[in-house]
């Protein structure tokens, strides 16, 4: 069904609340699954997991994830009560849950994409239930877990307890929902105490309790199962808590809070005892400060507001250059002037670090999804492989930590499907029966180098080259093929080895795909292979789009900007090279003994200039993770950092990118620059 209009503008926090939930009990998951068992941990986890999705989901009508988490939820209750109990259903409701959260993932996606989730989970909430009933031992309805669980604030208020505390809670200005922000710390809270009650009680069921503890902040009345601290804790790292403060903590009778509540609120404050857990370090006013701990915020911001305040910055980049480098300035004596100016661009490379730090992601929640891919095909492939993962912790701009899911998931198919062999077979070769897909990825200059190897059959040469002839794919003698070029025929569209086509390959479209993919965020994509012993692909992306650093070139009225990670060297003929001509009339240029093709900007980008012989020009040997060449222009320009404009899209159809192009940037005095791509330039005119 649609979503309640009321409802809309809390949209955005149910989708990046519920998808961020459902990666972690993944992860849960994953772990159980490899130990075979739920630890006590996992167990409650999965249970706040579930609870949580089941509240929010529900009050954003969303029948089927509400149903579906509440079912979920009534399983790990009842493994809350007696983990033995998993031992009857073990493997299968491993399967039931990641199918189950599979589903939850789908219909977020959709409310997301659509603002609907209209799927229906009553089959697989069947399933949930049978599981249920034989974990009980088919025990009566009456002991299933729907009236077991009370909610906090439904249970007999405390008498003379002296071991109650009572703890004011109030919630982050604006944040709304806090009656079910309050009925989750509550959900949070109630693990950790042996009592605990609400004022207001039951806030889920009443959103006009909203203004009240908005006003008056959330009562609990609690008894700790162990430490005040955990519970203290507990409060400081939960979502949207503005302040907190003890109130009491001696004998608290309901009469007693229900009375207390009203007189606190209005101005009289109750005696405050310094929490036990040390307060987290945040901006405050003073009457905040005085009314009890202020915890630490973090705040989510919409990605659309990073793009725009990462374009700002580009702007700010572009004018800097404008105004430093206005032709109007040359020849004058300003000191003062290019004082002030080395000033403002340290402070826009601040900006610029400052914004890029905010953009930067880790790559583990890539790696993470992988665990999820490489756990199913096991089970369909029957095969034993552990996926191993390092370097997780290194950080990436969300654009390009997005556009990197898909070729990861494809390039792990590979190894999985063509690479690692059935375990009887790798018996047969000496190799253990398990095998092993490796994930690494490191920084390596101003790059993010990652790695996806394997341990399995390798890429056979002898099968690659058969394939590429009948598809008509050569375009040189056999013999003249190194191993990496035959290798690269996995890349082209409409290559497979597969004779049949499968759930995972046979169509030829993935590596393909992982190519373009990679190459739209200025990525590159090579393959190395070993016979019996494994496959390695290595992909190299940049840290970010935006803002590069570029080395300017002109060629006849032309400007144009080639980023400085592309360049290896640069030097005059006069300098030591050669120019020779091969048996085809291709020139190249000899290099401390080696040949390297040359390419001559003028001509294949059609440019009138004057520096045509290349004693009188420069030459830049530029390279890639696999080629090298030398590219000639007439001079160079000078460095420039410089910000990443693509081409409009109507320029689309004449496939500029393919000749070597990626974009274009605008200069200090205003004229527009074109960016050349090493990648392209080197695959299209070596």
């Amino acid at each position: 069904m649609a979503i309640d209009p009321s409802m809309e503008p809390m949209l955005e926090v149910f989708i990046y609340e519920s998808t961020s939930l459902l990666e972690q009990l993944d992860e849960i998951l994953l772990e159980a699954e490899k130990s075979k068992s739920f630890s006590d941990d996992n167990i409650n986890e999965i249970f706040r997991t579930m609870h949580t999705i089941k509240g929010s989901s529900a009050m954003m009508e969303f029948t089927g994830i509400s149903t579906l988490a509440h079912a979920v939820e009534d399983v790990f209750f009842i493994l809350r009560e007696d983990s033995s109990r998993l031992g009857s259903v073990g493997e299968q409701l491993f399967d039931l849950v990641f199918q189950a959260s599979d589903f939850l993932k789908t219909e977020i996606e959709s409310v997301q994409n659509s603002g609907e989730a209209n799927k229906d989970p009553s089959a697989m909430i069947a399933e949930l239930k049978h599981l249920a009933s034989i974990m009980r031992g088919e025990a009566p309805a009456a002991a299933a877990p729907d009236a077991a669980p009370a909610d906090a604030g439904s249970q007999p208020p405390p008498s003379g307890d002296p071991d109650m505390v009572r703890i004011r809670v109030f919630f982050e200005d604006g944040c709304q929902m806090e009656n079910i922000r309050a009925f989750m710390l509550i959900s949070q809270l109630k693990e950790l105490c042996d009592k605990l009650e609400s004022i207001p009680a039951n806030p889920e069921s009443d959103s006009t309790c909203c203004s009240e503890i908005i006003k008056n902040g959330l009562l609990l009345d609690l008894k700790p199962s162990g430490s005040l601290d955990d519970v203290i804790h507990s409060i400081e790292n939960a979502v949207n808590i503005k302040t907190y403060e003890i109130v009491e903590d001696a004998a608290a009778p309901s009469a007693k809070a229900a009375e207390a509540s009203a007189p606190a609120a209005g101005g009289e404050p109750a005696a405050a005892k310094p929490a036990a857990a040390p307060a987290s370090p945040a901006a405050s006013t003073p009457a905040a400060a005085a009314a009890g701990k202020v915890k630490q915020s973090l705040v989510s911001v919409n990605q659309a507001k990073l793009d725009q305040l990462m374009d700002l910055v580009g702007e700010i980049v572009t004018s800097e250059s404008m105004v430093v480098g206005n032709p109007e300035l040359r020849g004058l004596k300003l000191d003062n002037f290019h004082k002030s100016a080395r000033e403002l661009r340290k402070l826009t490379d601040e900006l610029q670090d400052v914004v890029m730090s905010i953009r930067m992601v880790p790559l583990s929640g890539v790696f993470q999804r992988m665990n999820r891919i490489v756990r199913d095909m096991c089970k369909k492939l029957d095969k034993d492989v552990d996926l191993v993962t390092e370097g997780g912790d290194t950080e990436v701009d969300k654009t390009i930590n997005e556009a990197i899911g898909d070729p990861f998931m494809h390039m792990i198919r590979n190894s999985m499907d063509h690479g690692i062999e059935l375990p009887e077979v790798r018996l047969q070769k000496g190799k253990p029966a398990k095998g092993r897909v490796t994930l690494a990825a490191k920084n390596i200059g101003g790059e993010i180098v990652i790695t996806i190897s394997d341990d399995g059959q390798g890429l056979d040469t002898a099968v690659l080259m058969k394939k590429a002839r009948e598809n008509g794919l050569l375009t040189k003698p056999e013999s003249e093929y190194t191993d990496k070029e035959i290798f690269g025929f996995i890349m082209l569209p409409g290559f497979s080895t597969n004779k049949e086509v499968t759930e995972f390959s046979g169509r030829g479209v993935g590596m393909d795909v992982v190519r373009q993919n990679l190459e739209k965020v200025g990525g590159t994509l090579s393959i190395d292979s070993k016979r019996g012993e494994g496959t390695t692909f290595i992909i190299k992306i940049p840290l970010t789009l935006a803002i590069v650093d570029g080395m300017e070139l002109a060629v006849g009225n032309s400007v144009f900007t080639l980023p400085i990670t592309s360049i290896k060297q640069s030097f005059k003929l006069s300098d030591g090279g050669q120019l020779v001509t091969d048996t085809d009339g291709s020139e190249m240029i000899m290099l401390r003994g080696q040949c390297y093709p040359l390419i001559r900007l003028h001509q294949i980008f059609g440019i009138d200039t004057q520096v045509t012989d290349l004693a009188d020009g420069i030459i830049m040997q530029i390279e890639n993770s696999e080629k090298v060449a030398c590219i000639f222009a007439d001079e160079l320009l000078g460095e420039q950092q410089v910000v990443v404009k693509p081409f409009p899209k109507f320029l689309a159809k004449y496939e500029i990118k393919q000749m070597g192009l990626s974009g274009c940037t605008i200069l200090g005095d205003g004229s527009i620059s074109l960016i050349l791509d090493a990648n392209n330039l080197l695959s299209s005119y070596r």
